[in-house]
């Protein structure tokens, strides 16, 4: 009797071990070549990402998530990779020759992925950033592993782009976060029309309003320190990705609009230059009448801001005095 139920098992545990497996691979991909995606409940406490010689981390801090170990990441960006790592699928298989055209031979650098929570890699895998789909990605979760195009359901979003090992996707899109006893100057020239330009300046602890004549008459004291208050919190809406050195090179040999220079007590100084914006719409460019493009002194990257969001520092002289 032993020996039969011995012989059973020895017949029932292959098949066990059989079910197991086809129930692991039970994708249609093989789950081995597809499970790119983190559980939902399991907490992720640090993302790496390398591509080449660049290397960026995102790591929980808190409540809070810091880019490299330094700066502070900006919200939104964190809850869209957060979104992405655990919620993507695949959306399709891609064959070696989509593969071979659209990354070998273009000679593509992938991003490499890893997730961790403490000291555990919970997933890694490769992207390979391509405009061959809508969602910017061909993915693998090895170099030998098959490739596909990796989507989040719901989500139109070209996804590739979150992968990202630039610092300044991951920071705050902050323009001016300054108190008014932190600005020693502000310069706002206007190109269009030199005569609105003016120059407000801190001296002897209130600020003066003056023009490059000099210092101007009967202005309105609380206008302008209104005026200084708007430097508190300024941001823009993004980076503006993927210019060729070209497209750069237009936008900023152009004549700019606006000039803003803004000096602090500490000795810090920040220009910015504004250029219109051209959009296309039936085929045909067009001013943007919602949005500029700026760049700052200290970066070369060109930056998306909305008129909403800069306007109230675009004052004409006039504004500061009384009607």
């Amino acid at each position: 009797m032993r020996v039969r139920i011995f012989r059973i098992l020895l017949l029932l545990i292959p098949l066990a071990i059989i079910i197991v497996y086809l129930f692991k691979e039970r994708s249609p991909f093989g789950g081995r070549n597809s499970s790119f995606a983190v559980d939902q409940e399991t907490e992720i406490t640090r993302i790496e990402f390398t591509s080449g010689d660049e290397k960026l981390t995102l790591e929980r801090n808190g409540e809070d998530w810091l880019v490299n170990g330094r700066s502070e990441a900006r919200q939104s960006s964190i809850r869209f990779i957060l979104r992405i790592i655990t919620g993507m699928e695949i959306k399709s298989p891609v064959s070696p020759e989509m593969f071979k055209n659209e990354i070998t031979d273009r000679g593509v650098t992938p991003v490499r992925v890893k997730v961790i929570h403490g000291r555990r890699i919970l997933r890694s895998f490769l992207v390979y950033k391509t405009g061959s789909n809508n969602y910017g990605n061909i993915m693998k979760l090895r170099e030998r592993s098959k490739p596909f195009i990796v989507y989040v359901p719901g989500n139109e979003a070209a996804i590739g782009s979150a992968f990202n090992t630039n610092r300044l996707f991951w920071e705050p899109f902050t323009l001016f976060e300054l108190l008014p006893s932190e600005i020693s100057s502000v310069t706002i020239e206007n190109l269009a029309d030199p005569e609105s330009s003016f120059t407000i300046r801190k001296e002897n602890r209130k600020f003066v309003l003056s023009a490059s004549g000099g210092e101007l008459p009967d202005w309105d004291t609380l206008k302008v320190m209104r005026y200084i208050s708007y430097f508190t919190h300024v941001q823009f809406e993004s980076w503006l990705p993927g210019l060729t050195p070209e497209e750069k090179e237009k936008i900023i040999s152009g004549e700019p609009l606006y000039k803003i220079s803004v000096s602090r007590t500490d000795g810090q100084k920040t220009d910015v230059r504004l250029w219109e914006r051209k959009i296309t719409e039936n085929g045909e460019e067009k001013d943007d009448s919602d949005r500029l493009l700026g760049q700052t002194g200290s970066q070369d990257d060109v930056f998306v801001i909305r008129f909403v969001d800069i306007d109230p520092l675009l004052k004409k002289r006039s504004y500061f005095y009384r009607e």
